[in-house]
């Protein structure tokens, strides 16, 4: 009767009224998310609209995985680390225009919606007021704006992996709830197909989770089987791929581990903390810390994250506010930790899922006057520091847009048109642009010998793009050289042009 009352009370726009599992109701499922959570996405995608989108180019990695379904330039060289998730995300527009603003505004539309769907899921495990606030939070840190309309693969890690806690908790409360395991196979599958390490480290703490919780400790192996097999699903074009083009899964591996530094035992705490002054990539991550207040709420995060904690302890919905901490936690451990380098972006799984424990703890707080007003003015001038830093990041960004289209635009005056190739500093972002292919000798993207890169001149045009950062390679010093715009930090950039690049005019 109880499992009855349960099942009937889990229904949409039901609250639970009783409990046949040991927990009582989530306090505040009464209340209406829908215009609250609605708000929030809206807000989110606004601010991408408004302070992202206009002007702002494709980067380095969004070039390689566009490429792989734009037809404006043949596909980049796709490394071992990558997994080709976000470019099955863009193909629909992608491959119909070469627009780098529609592609902006379609992943601003969808992070939005993806956004809204994520904190849905949570709505009858917690108030309302920590889910909107919760997503309020992850998405005003400059970091989830910045990369909310880009072709990036880790904030739809960090929905699914959302989503997929979310869903595991309303499989341990409801046994009646038809869509928690379809939908915690979603979260992980959609996390593994962007990034399959990522949703190892999300599958580990659920299962260990799956046998403790009740009521799903009656049905432990079905959880644990839900998360074996979107695991499969979701990694399987990346196995299959590794088999395919790296010499096996090992193989592949061991590449990509070689890529990022050769993983080991590291301890990139305040790199993490360096990068958040604007650096899109901190690596190596030896700079001075120029910015230390944009780092203020990331120190403050774990301490945060523990009163959360407490307070939920305290409360009726100790074991969704506790998963979410702990599985924030695995997420960000292996970049804190095994990887010996900083990206801003590596860490948005984890606070999407910490922002709510820490959510939990402001709503705790907030309900004494001092500590209110407190927290007012503290959210006011992080909101300052996050959206200068994000300005600072997309006006560098926009700047850099400008300077690579002169760049590809004097190649193409020099005779460097399709079919034709670049190579050298910057080649990926330059090549698409250009609408050539990209290829280099050397480095991560190795893909052709400088013998093979030579014999390839004589017949169509190349270019060798070279900055006083680095050396002539030796098959490009009798070629043709060019001066062009500096790109950054590279200056005196040249191109060295092949004998079948022919100027116009």
């Amino acid at each position: 009767m109880q499992e009855a009352r349960l099942i009937a009370g889990s229904r949409e726009g039901a609250p639970l009224t009783t409990r046949g599992d040991g927990y009582p109701p989530a306090a505040g499922t009464a209340a209406r998310p829908l215009p609250w959570l609605a708000a929030v996405a809206a807000a989110f995608t606004v601010a991408q609209l408004v302070l992202v989108v206009p002007g702002l180019g494709l980067g380095w990695d969004e070039t390689v995985y566009v490429s792989q379904v734009g037809p404006q330039a043949p596909a980049a060289f796709f490394s071992a680390p990558r997994a080709r998730g976000i470019s099955f995300l863009v193909a629909p527009v992608a491959a119909l225009t070469p627009s780098v603003e529609a592609l902006r505004v379609y992943l601003a539309l969808l992070s939005g919606c993806g956004l809204f769907l994520a904190l849905w899921v949570w709505r009858r495990l917690l108030p309302v007021p920590v889910l909107a606030i919760g997503g309020a939070l992850f998405a005003t840190l400059w970091v989830t704006v910045f990369y909310g309309p880009q072709a990036m693969p880790n904030l739809w890690v960090a929905y699914g992996a959302l989503a997929a806690v979310g869903f595991f908790l309303r499989a341990a409360r409801d046994l009646g709830d038809r869509w928690a395991l379809p939908g915690l196979g979603a979260g992980v599958a959609l996390a593994a197909v962007m990034r399959p390490t990522d949703a190892v480290w999300l599958a580990l703490p659920l299962a260990v989770a799956a046998p403790l919780m009740r009521p799903a400790r009656r049905r432990p192996l079905a959880v644990v089987a839900v998360l074996a097999a979107a695991l499969v699903l979701g990694c399987a074009p990346w196995v299959v791929e590794a088999y395919a083009h790296y010499g096996g899964l090992p193989a592949r591996l061991r590449r990509a581990s070689e890529i990022q530094g050769h993983l080991g035992w590291y301890f990139a705490v305040d790199d993490h903390a360096r990068a958040l002054g604007g650096r899109t990539l901190c690596r190596p991550c030896d700079v001075p810390w120029r910015h230390p207040l944009a780092a203020v709420w990331f120190l403050a995060l774990p301490l945060l994250v523990a009163g959360g904690v407490w307070a939920a302890a305290r409360t009726r919905h100790r074991a969704p506010v506790v998963l979410a901490a702990v599985t924030g936690l695995v997420l960000a451990a292996p970049y804190l930790f095994t990887v010996g380098y900083a990206a801003p972006r590596f860490l948005l799984p984890a606070y999407a899922l910490l922002a709510l424990p820490v959510a939990q703890c402001l709503v705790r707080a907030a309900r004494r006057r001092t500590a209110a007003a407190l927290i007012a003015v503290a959210a006011v001038a992080h909101l300052a520091v996050q959206y200068r830093v994000l300005d600072g990041v997309a006006d560098r960004v926009r700047r850099d847009s400008v300077t690579l289209g002169r760049v590809a635009a004097e190649l193409r005056a020099q005779g460097v048109r399709p079919p034709c190739v670049v190579s050298g500093e910057d080649a990926i972002r330059v090549a698409f642009r250009a609408g050539c292919a990209s290829r280099q000798p050397s480095g991560h993207d190795g893909s052709i010998t400088p013998q093979g890169l030579a014999a390839m001149g004589l017949h169509r045009p190349v270019a060798v793009l070279v900055s006083d950062l680095g050396g002539i390679p030796p098959y490009a010093r009798q070629w043709r050289v060019h001066r062009l715009p500096d790109l950054g930090h590279r200056t005196g950039l040249r191109g060295y042009l092949s004998p079948a690049a022919t100027p116009t005019g």
